[in-house]
């Protein structure tokens, strides 16, 4: 079973990024759930949610505590929360960031595998608005390897209908220019 924990504000899509993977996953023929962890959030206020992906079916009802990967989709969220606490010794962080992985390797204390990529540019460039979901999602699939990026082709359509193909874009630019530092 693979267990991805996403960090982002409200507002910037990490429970709509968790129910893209699960849709994805489920396409792919696997089994998945997302789900998100409610408490006093509000717009702006960090949030998580969490996303598990097996071959087999899924008994787990918990949150995520030692995930495989976690995705942070605002860039601030690292010196505000705990974002590789739990996170397993070969699991691998993605996080939006205009800054190497050997300086967010640096700064957070780790030694995990690291993905970045600078996925406010990215959404501001390709769709005009700096909401990095489904940028990261491109960035994550990327640096994890657990979906085929086509598998997510369906899901982004319907979900954004009209503005899908920009989404599209974004993702697949930020699947092209993630960076991954392996683990040390």
């Amino acid at each position: 079973m693979i267990e991805i924990r996403l960090h982002g504000r409200g507002g910037q899509g990490a429970v709509t990024s968790a129910e893209l993977l699960a849709l994805a996953a489920i396409q792919e023929g696997k089994y998945a759930q997302a789900f998100p962890s409610f408490g006093p959030e509000r717009r702006g206020a960090p949030v998580v949610a969490f996303c598990r992906i097996d071959d087999e079916p899924i008994r787990l009802r918990t949150n995520i505590y030692n995930p495989d990967l976690v995705m942070v989709l605002d860039p601030s969220i690292l010196r505000l929360v705990d974002v590789a606490g739990g996170l397993k010794k070969d699991g691998i962080l993605v996080t939006n960031t205009k800054y190497s992985g050997k300086q967010i390797r640096d700064e957070l204390g780790i030694q995990q595998a690291i993905g970045t990529v600078n996925a406010t540019l990215i959404a501001q460039e390709e769709m005009g608005i700096p909401i990095t979901n489904t940028t990261m999602l491109g960035s994550l699939i990327k640096a994890g390897r657990i979906l085929d990026p086509e598998s997510l082709m369906e899901p982004l359509k319907k979900r954004f209908g009209r503005i899908a193909e920009k989404n599209i874009r974004a993702f697949k630019r930020a699947y092209e220019e993630t960076e991954v530092i392996p683990k040390e």
